[in-house]
């Protein structure tokens, strides 16, 4: 019989203390691996916050680049030399900065900002929160590289940003206000273009109020009537088929960095003595940019070609030394106003006369098109005399056709259009024949083919207007509601803003065109009345005219808005 024998104390011990260094061994691996793994994910972790950061720097690069080139454009030009641009970076002020980066532009070279010209300036619809729009743009990509400096782990990051420099007609806006914009019509109102406040909105219709386009405010729209207007009237909310938009960015003029509706309004100004016209204000001047200058003095009128030819004096006619197209001698008083004026007055057909009889104007008219590449298409007016109880202001008649390339006329001071204008096919909204135009001024006041001056001591009815059109861009000032003590008054709204004096209940004003107001009236102040008082209102045969989306079919001398668009960013492989 075979008989086993258990295993002794000591060996016991000693297979106790195997297992435990086999356990302890096991562990001290997996605890290093562990730690190892820890550490791993920690410096990928730190590799990752770099590169994140790393992101940041390059776009810190490639922002401090497009401000540059964003302050160039809206003081008039994007440098055409790049270089000043590619020479920019961060690096020399980020001392103060909590990381500091090293930067470079993907081509090898340090502290240096990729910057380029993607093509020639084109006529393009934006890449914007105005949809529809289009500009005379010119695009451009910045790029950057960047890393953390003095961190070994850190990996270079790239960004990459387009943008667009957009130059944007205003006229391209049916209604377009730098400052608040009513609208409260009486009756039914379509309006059939783009409009925009570069502040609020308030459109509150009696009736009923269409708007067949985009809607944009810088500000809020409201649909109530504005706290200073104290109108009590019925109102609807307005119907909107298309979109509506709040808090969008604003569209301004490059007039330097004060853009403020004061500093706008100088655009109307002659120059003063000394100012440079390449000058920001002095390029957006009318004054600066028209092919005729037509100056009345208490003693004599005088015109000049413009800035385009040194502003040279133009003789008066050969055969009577007088200008055929200029008188100086009329007024009409303006029952708005509650003042006779001081008139210069613009005969339309007459110019056109003038500037194709040889010994007229039409030597000049060869001349200015072969340097601008149009014919005189913009005159500007400046009537100097001043008596203390007239309006000094500017009329235009006879004006139912243009010249070939048509007719921007503008002035300081308040405007009147007589009869119909522009208007080849009378009472419609086709302008297809219509020549490119605007009226410009303090204030535009219509007259209809019925108005004569005598009418001044006539009562209201005894002022009938007649059915008249008028396609062209209107850009001028009103009077704004205001509050005063107690008492609020209404500017009148945008039904208003083309003045009348005349009896039009039942009579048609048919207006094509664009309506732009920048800044308040300084010469025609006085508030706008409600009906039955020196006008009855017409019945608004209103449109946008569709010509002002064709670049080549825009008034003379149309102010064009600076924008930056944003387009595509990316993060770009490192380089």
């Amino acid at each position: 019989m075979r008989h086993f024998q258990g295993p002794t104390p000591g060996s016991n011990s000693g297979y106790a203390l195997m297992m435990t260094l086999l356990f302890t061994a096991v562990a001290t691996i997996l605890v290093a691996n562990v730690l190892r793994s820890s550490s791993n994910e920690t410096r990928l972790t730190a590799r990752h916050n770099a590169y994140n950061i790393a992101i940041a720097g390059a776009e810190a690069a490639t922002e401090m680049v497009i401000a540059r080139m964003q302050r160039d454009f809206m003081y008039h030009s994007v440098n055409a030399d790049l270089n000043v641009y590619r020479v920019l970076s961060p690096d020399a002020v980020q001392s103060n900065w909590p990381v500091r980066f090293s930067f470079r532009d993907g081509q090898g070279n340090a502290n240096r900002t990729r910057v380029e010209s993607l093509g020639t300036t084109i006529v393009t619809n934006l890449n914007s929160e105005f949809p529809g729009l289009y500009g005379f743009v010119s695009n451009y990509r910045v790029l950057s590289h960047a890393r953390l400096l003095n961190h070994p782990s850190s990996p270079w990051a790239g960004v990459s940003q387009e943008i667009q420099f957009a130059s944007i007609p205003v006229f391209q806006f049916a209604i377009f206000y730098g400052i608040d914009l009513e609208i409260n019509p009486g009756p039914v109102m379509h309006v059939t273009g783009k409009v925009h406040s570069n502040a609020d909105i308030y459109a509150a219709p009696v009736s009923g109020l269409t708007f067949w386009d985009t809607v944009t405010a810088v500000g809020l729209i409201y649909h109530n009537r504005h706290p200073n207007d104290g109108t009590v009237a019925g109102q609807v909310t307005p119907v909107y088929r298309s979109l509506r938009m709040e808090k969008v960015s604003a569209l301004t003029l490059p007039v330097g960095p004060d853009n403020n509706p004061e500093t706008i309004r100088q655009i109307l100004d002659p120059p003063p003595f000394g100012e440079d016209p390449n000058s920001n204000l002095g390029k957006e001047r009318f004054y600066n940019k028209a092919h005729l200058i037509i100056r009345t003095t208490s003693t004599n009128t005088a015109v000049f070609a413009g800035r385009w030819n040194n502003f040279t004096y133009v003789p008066p006619d050969q055969t009577n030394n007088t200008y055929s197209f200029i008188r100086t001698t009329n007024s009409l008083n303006d029952l708005r106003e509650t003042k006779w004026t001081i008139l210069t007055e613009l005969d339309v057909r007459a110019l056109t006369n003038w500037l194709a009889r040889p010994t007229g104007g039409a030597g000049l008219n060869t001349l200015a098109k072969s340097i601008t590449g149009q014919g005189i298409n913009s005159i500007y007016i400046e009537d100097q005399r001043t008596h203390p109880s007239r309006l000094t202001a500017v009329r235009v008649i006879n004006g139912r056709y243009l010249p070939q390339d048509g007719l921007t006329i503008a002035t300081r001071l308040p405007i009147y259009v007589q009869g119909d204008f522009n208007a080849p096919a009378l009472g419609t909204t086709n302008t297809s024949a219509a020549r490119p135009a605007a009226l410009i001024g303090d204030s535009i006041t219509v007259l209809s083919t019925n108005w004569t001056d005598n009418n001044a001591g006539k009562s209201l009815t005894q002022r009938p207007a007649a059915p008249t059109t008028v396609n062209a861009a209107f850009l001028g000032g009103i009077v704004k509601s205001v509050k005063i003590g107690n008492n609020k008054f209404y500017s009148g709204g945008v039904e208003n803003f083309p003045r009348f004096l005349e009896d039009w209940d039942g009579r048609a004003f048919t207006y094509n065109g664009s309506m732009v107001v920048l800044f308040e009236s300084r010469f025609a102040t006085n508030r706008w009345q409600p009906p039955g008082n020196y006008y009855n209102a017409p019945n608004r045969n209103w449109a946008f005219d569709v010509n002002y989306l064709n670049p080549s079919k825009l008034p003379p001398m149309t102010p064009q808005f600076r924008k930056l668009v944003r387009g595509k960013w990316q993060v770009v492989a490192a380089r």
